[in-house]
């Protein structure tokens, strides 16, 4: 692990010296070589970087999953597997149908009203990492949560391991929420697919989902020829420490999240040895675990204040924040940027990434400053329906007819005034 000590130079300057460094040892992504042979190749493409990235031991010659390895796979789960597996669905449901908004009318003063509606896009594709690993969590957050907000068609996407299969848990979670359209396919290919569209996989409205480096690129690239819900790239954690702070707790926490990846991890302390004694464990419990990635940033800040760890963090804008502080439910209602906020020493990050209810698919690399945790709102969007009679066209029309002709559009006016 990565350690690196920050000097105060305040909120701002220090963020940015944070992020800064902890970008610099990331590798170089270029997704647009991909994205060309996936648009030009289509299947024949995706078997192809399919073979050279994910399945290294076995043989693959097809994408699409037989939705009846998946139910086969939700029969053969492990019976306390598949409760917890139910109690986070049912969690992630719970938290996701609060969020559905109701429809609205607005009337106006002219006498017309303006009603707002929202509808399910038609259909979502949903990534899950995969590969050597599992992630039936991801599964969970993004599939429950697509069905919550009313879409039809969910098809995932998901890299095979190096045998050719995908994992029998990820399978279940699929069977789990209903899911059909199953693609033994990842990595930024994946992403340029269901963007696209391939012989085998049919485009999609919005892509939603986490991933590594060149998943978060490729869904850069194709924002705009379809949705997404985030750059949700590589875990990120930032824990405020005060003086009762249990350095094994918090360090667990941090290598925890560098289980996941090379995010940035960040602790800010007023009490330099609450610092020192959280930067000695974490170093430690990273060195006996070989799963915690060696290359993970870890960067320590000494803040005059708590207000000021506040200020870091809203400058920071973490994925993850956690407060142990003795007043941490108010320190929270101060923080504004971060993804998914944990107050109190009990409030765990690992929590929050699978059962406890909020969603795990969150904005990393500062993204929190515009956006926020996976929900229904990414796979719905608003229609404006506009009731205007004959004595609001009449009220409305001067105005038009003003406007339309100081911006140069002189039948914009004549369409709004033949009408009065």
């Amino acid at each position: 692990m990565k350690v690196q000590r920050f000097e105060w130079a305040g909120a701002s300057a220090t963020a940015a010296a944070v992020r800064s460094w902890s970008v610099e040892a990331a590798p170089p992504v270029e997704v647009d070589s991909i994205g060309g042979l996936v648009r030009e190749g289509g299947d024949a493409a995706l078997l192809a970087l399919t073979r050279r990235y994910d399945v290294t031991d076995g043989e693959i010659d097809r994408i699409r999953v037989d939705a009846a390895d998946a139910t086969a796979a939700l029969a053969g789960l492990d019976q306390e597997l598949r409760q917890a597996l139910e109690t986070a669905a049912a969690n992630i449901r719970t938290v996701a149908e609060a969020q559905i908004g109701e429809q609205r009318e607005v009337a106006l003063p002219q006498g017309h009203k303006v009603r707002l509606r929202e509808v399910a896009v038609g259909a979502a594709g949903l990534y899950a990492p995969g590969g050597r690993a599992a992630y039936p969590s991801s599964v969970l957050m993004t599939a429950v949560t697509a069905r919550a907000a009313g879409v039809e068609r969910i098809a995932l996407a998901t890299p095979p391991g190096p045998d050719g299969e995908i994992q029998p848990v990820t399978l279940a979670a699929a069977a789990l929420c209903g899911i059909e359209e199953i693609y033994a396919v990842g990595g930024a290919q994946a992403i340029f697919a269901l963007a696209f569209g391939t012989e085998t996989i049919e485009a999609v409205d919005v892509i939603a989902g986490p991933g590594n480096a060149w998943v978060t690129e490729a869904k850069r690239a194709v924002y705009g020829t379809v949705g997404i819900d985030s750059l949700a790239g590589p875990s990120e954690l930032m824990v405020i420490a005060g003086h009762d702070t249990e350095p094994e707790w918090a360090a667990f926490d941090l290598c925890a999240q560098a289980e996941h990846g090379e995010g940035p991890l960040m602790v800010a302390a007023v009490e330099l040895q609450v610092l020192d004694a959280v930067a000695a464990c974490t170093e430690r419990l990273a060195a006996d675990r070989p799963g915690v990635s060696g290359a993970a940033p870890l960067a320590l800040v000494h803040v005059p204040d708590s207000t000021d760890a506040v200020d870091l963090c809203n400058a920071f804008a973490p994925e993850h924040l956690e407060i142990f502080e003795e007043d941490a439910e108010l320190l929270a209602e101060r923080i504004t940027t971060a993804g998914c906020i944990f107050a109190g020493r009990w409030g765990a990050t690992a929590f929050g990434d699978y059962a406890a209810g909020s969603n795990h698919v969150l904005p990393t690399g500062g993204a929190g400053r515009f956006t926020g945790p996976l929900g229904p709102g990414a796979f719905r969007r608003r229609i404006s329906i506009v009731e205007i009679d004959g004595a609001a066209a009449a009220a409305l029309a001067p105005s038009v007819d003003r406007i339309a002709r100081a911006e140069g559009f002189p039948v914009h006016a004549e369409s709004a005034m033949i009408r009065r």
